[in-house]
């Protein structure tokens, strides 16, 4: 292996780890944030609150946005997933309801 190809191969790996700090910064917050979303849903349920707050998903829409251009991320990316997150928020809450 030429000292080029050795230095992209340590490059690569530095790279692939960090990836993977991060992937697991990713869950562990997740998975946070279900927790609390969890506890939304429940409150909601003893207090026969609707599933989903559209005004208040419209505003976290509009902040991820923000966030997202002051990260230097998509912010197309940044919606999709943040609707997702939303959806099974919701999709939560709706089965807490019954």
């Amino acid at each position: 292996m030429t000292d080029t190809a050795a230095r992209a191969a340590e490059l690569l790996k530095h790279h692939r780890e960090s990836i993977d700090r991060l992937d697991a910064i990713l869950v562990y917050t997740l998975a946070e944030r279900f927790k609390h979303t969890q506890a939304v849903g429940r409150l909601k349920a003893e207090h026969d609150l609707p599933p989903s707050d559209p005004t208040r998903e419209a505003r976290q829409i509009e902040r991820l946005e923000w966030l997202s251009k002051e990260a230097d991320l998509d912010p197309d990316f940044a919606k999709k997933f943040l609707n997702f997150i939303i959806s099974e928020v919701i999709r939560h809450h709706e089965k807490l309801q019954k």
